[in-house]
Order: C-alpha cells, then sequence, then structure tokens
C-alpha cells in the first residue's frame, strides 16, 4: 500500500513535469487536426480562424491516486474575489491587445489573467499541506503561476512560524519573494531572538541572512548569545565546505560578519568568560576591547560598538484604578488569575504586579501562561516594592508566542507577609495601541482575582 505522504509527493512530481509533456501532445494533436481538414472547404478555413483568437486547446488531464477522501477543487476552496465579467474582459482586452500587435500566441504568463485554478487548465486534489511538503507545493506554485496555492503555502508556513522555524523561513521568504511572510519572520525573530539564535534551523540559513539578523538593530537579545550563535553556525558551516573544524576555519567563514557581532556591548563577564576565551578573536583585538571597557582614551575598533535598541515592551493596563484595604490584598499560596485574548500575534513577556500597600517589602513570585490546560512558560522569581501604588514587573525567561482569537489563561502565585494594593473598575476589553485584549475570569483563580478587581493589573508583551 502506498501511504499519503508517497501519494503526495508522486503527484507534486508528476505536477512539475506536466507543462513540457502536455505542450508536446498539444501540438501534435493540433498538426494532425489541420492535416485531417485540408478538404473541408470554407467551414474548416472559418473554424481555424476563428480559434486563433482563443486560448491553446490545450486540456491538462492530471492522474492522480483514488483516495476515499471527497475530492475539492482548489476554485471552490478559495472564491473568487471579483465577478466573473471582470475576468473576462481583462482575458479579452490581453487578447485584444495580442491581435493589435499580429501576435496570437498569449504570454507566457497567461495564467495570471485568471482569478481559479479552474480557469487556468489546472486541475488538483484537495489542498493538503504538511510541514515536509510544504515548500516545495510554494516552489512549484511559484514557478508555474498559480498565486492561489502559493497564497494558500503562505498562509500555513505564517499559521506555524514559531522561534524554531523562523530564521529558516526568513531565507525561504526572501528567495521566494514574500514580502508579508518575510516580516512575520522578523517579528518572531525580534521578539524571541534567543530562541530563534538557539534553534537548529539557525545554523542551516546562507550568508546573506546570517548578515542581515546579525545586523538587525531591534533584536531582543544578549550580545554574547549573538555570538555564541553564529560561531555555532560557523561551525556547522565548515562541515558544508568540508573545512577542518579549527578556530581558523570558524573565523574564515564567518568573514565580514564577524564585525557586525556588538562585542564591545557586551556585559564585561560575558566578554572575559566568553568572547575573550573563544579564540575567534586575536590578540590585538581582545586587547583593545578591553580597554574598551577600561580605559578613559577609548581606541578605535572594527566591530560596532553601540548597543542594538532592541524592542520597547508594551502594557496592557485593565484596571481604572486601584486600593488598598485593612485585610486585602492577602497571600497564602493561593493563586490569582485571569483570562485573556487577543486580535494579533503578540509576545507575552512577563506580567505587572501590585505590591505592599504597608511600606517596602520583597516578594516571591510564581507566574505562568497556559492554554487550554497546557503550560507555555512559567518562572519564579522575585520583586521588591517600595509601598506606592505603581506596579512591578515580573518576567518569563523567554517571551511567549501568542495566537490571536484563542483565551490564554495568566496566573500567578504570591508568597509576602504584607497586604498589597489591588485593582478595581476593571475592563473586559483593552486597546493597547494596535492590538485588543480580552478578558474574562478564570476558573483557576482561588485568590479573589477577577475581571472586576485584583492582582496580574498588566500585560507586558512585544507586538
Amino acid at each position: 500500500m502506498v501511504d499519503d505522504k508517497e501519494k503526495n509527493m508522486k503527484c507534486l512530481t508528476f505536477f512539475l513535469m506536466l507543462p513540457e509533456t502536455v505542450k508536446n501532445r498539444s501540438k501534435k494533436g493540433s498538426k494532425k487536426a489541420n492535416s485531417g481538414g485540408g478538404g473541408g472547404g470554407g467551414s474548416s478555413s472559418s473554424s481555424s480562424s476563428g480559434s486563433g483568437s482563443k486560448l491553446p486547446p490545450v486540456c491538462y488531464e492530471i492522474i492522480t491516486l483514488k483516495t476515499k477522501k471527497k475530492k475539492k477543487m482548489a476554485a471552490d476552496i478559495f472564491p473568487r474575489k471579483k465577478p466573473a465579467s471582470s475576468s473576462s474582459t481583462t482575458v479579452q482586452q490581453h487578447h485584444q491587445h495580442n491581435l493589435c500587435n499580429n501576435n496570437l500566441i498569449p504570454a507566457p504568463n497567461w495564467q495570471g489573467l485568471y482569478p481559479t485554478i479552474r480557469e487556468r487548465y489546472i486541475y488538483c486534489d484537495e489542498i493538503d499541506l504538511a510541514a515536509d511538503t510544504v515548500l516545495a507545493t510554494l516552489y512549484a506554485a511559484k514557478k508555474y503561476i498559480v498565486p492561489h496555492l502559493a497564497r494558500a503555502c503562505v498562509n500555513f508556513l505564517e499559521t506555524s512560524l514559531s522561534a524554531k522555524n523562523a530564521c529558516v523561513l526568513l531565507s525561504q521568504s526572501c528567495l521566494f519573494e514574500e514580502p508579508d511572510l518575510t516580516q512575520r519572520c522578523w517579528e518572531v525573530i525580534d521578539a524571541q531572538a534567543e530562541l530563534a539564535l538557539k534553534s537548529e534551523g539557525f545554523c542551516d540559513i546562507d550568508f546573506q541572512t546570517l548578515e542581515s539578523i546579525l545586523r538587525r538593530e531591534t533584536l531582543n537579545a544578549k550580545e554574547i548569545v549573538v555570538f555564541e550563535a553564529a560561531l555555532n553556525w560557523a561551525e556547522v558551516e565548515c562541515q558544508r565546505q568540508d573545512l577542518a573544524l579549527s578556530i581558523e576555519n570558524k573565523r574564515k567563514v564567518l568573514g565580514k560578519a564577524l564585525y557586525l557581532i556588538r562585542i564591545p556591548t557586551m556585559a564585561l563577564d560575558d566578554f572575559a568568560n566568553g568572547a575573550a576565551q573563544s579564540g575567534v578573536l586575536t590578540l590585538n583585538e581582545t586587547n583593545d576591547i578591553f580597554l574598551w571597557y577600561t580605559a578613559s582614551k577609548k581606541p578605535e575598533l572594527q566591530f560596532v560598538s553601540k548597543a542594538r535598541k532592541g524592542l520597547v515592551p508594551q502594557r496592557c493596563h485593565r484596571f481604572q484604578s486601584c486600593a488598598y484595604r485593612s485585610n486585602q490584598w492577602r497571600y497564602r499560596g493561593r493563586c490569582d488569575s485571569i483570562q485573556f485574548a487577543v486580535d494579533k500575534r503578540v509576545f507575552i513577556a512577563g506580567f505587572g504586579l501590585y505590591g505592599s500597600s504597608c511600606g517596602s517589602a520583597e516578594y516571591s513570585a510564581k507566574i505562568e501562561l497556559k492554554r487550554q490546560g497546557v503550560v507555555l512558560g512559567q518562572n519564579l522569581s522575585k520583586y521588591f516594592s517600595d509601598g506606592s501604588s505603581n506596579t512591578f514587573p515580573v518576567w518569563f525567561e523567554y517571551p511567549v508566542q501568542i495566537e490571536p482569537d484563542t483565551f490564554y489563561t495568566a496566573s500567578v502565585v504570591l508568597d509576602g507577609n504584607e497586604l498589597s494594593y489591588f485593582g478595581q473598575e476593571g475592563m473586559t476589553e483593552v486597546q493597547c495601541g494596535k492590538v485588543t485584549v480580552q478578558f474574562q475570569c478564570s476558573s483557576d483563580s482561588t485568590n479573589g482575582t477577577g475581571v472586576q478587581g485584583g492582582q496580574i493589573p498588566e500585560l507586558i508583551f512585544y507586538a
């Protein structure tokens, strides 16, 4: 038996081979028709001239393997946005233009004039994309000018985009000239830079993409992480070029990209214990960078010495006021929780929490982010409050990717002896820049927090 994946690959292979074979068959068929109809007199001549203003009478027949699923035409899945009359007018204008130029042969990209696959003489089975075949399908759709199939592939890639594959898809999106997908990739790479740089996919990118990432001003990552990621890429690149894994060859394959790493902006400890002992830098470069850190008269460096701007976090504040009472807000190991949903993809970096209402105090906070009961991110940390009604940020180790139109649960368990401020006059919907956030009560909340009042006054995120 042939499994579904093999069926898909066979159909794709046949699709790639189709145009040349069909064209040859079409030409032979038309020659036979002309030679056989020579004695037909005027009616034959009229038929021949009449077909000159139409597209080549080619019927693309794709042989597909039988499946139990009900097949759907791509035209049914992607209905045309414009009425048929608009398409017909465009095609007629195209043919009229050809006639005016005494050219009876349509342009090579004539398929682009038709909004649906059915009108291109290209038939296909139900669109069933998978992670391991979508790039090959996108290549075929681009090559043979099937924009609706290409759009389906891009939509699939956007919905499956994460820090693990963002760097690879960035490289591919540039190759396929998909600017929207490129922008989505940059959004993920900027917000989850450290996860993206540590992913296996980062080592698979080409040199040009490597340079563009190292040059990126808005990378939200420590420079030591950028440095280590570049060395990991260099090691894999040496293997691709069949070079020995030596320090010299790593520096050789990095070339001028090495100077895009902003080594002088590292923390001194990161430089001393990491980059300075990596062996990749020359002795003079190491000495000059140490002087850059310590000397009043700093030497000139080939490395960029200005820190990256990174991303500015946004804050969604859900309460209109806050208060304190003699018996609230108390913490005894119980959970404060709230559910929220957004209308576009964002990355939750942490929560803003209230602090002590009785002077300065320290709290231990375990924050957690879940979707349908699955933990997406959590962290245990401490924060110090100064007795004011301000909020105090508590961060996740890495920003957590949040998809639109799905409710997530934000939770915190606080441990502290002092009572704290709490929010009141809560809002069910808050507009934060271009992002709309909706709130609803969570069944996980056992300490009183809800939409109208309680803890977790702020969501801190990148968008």
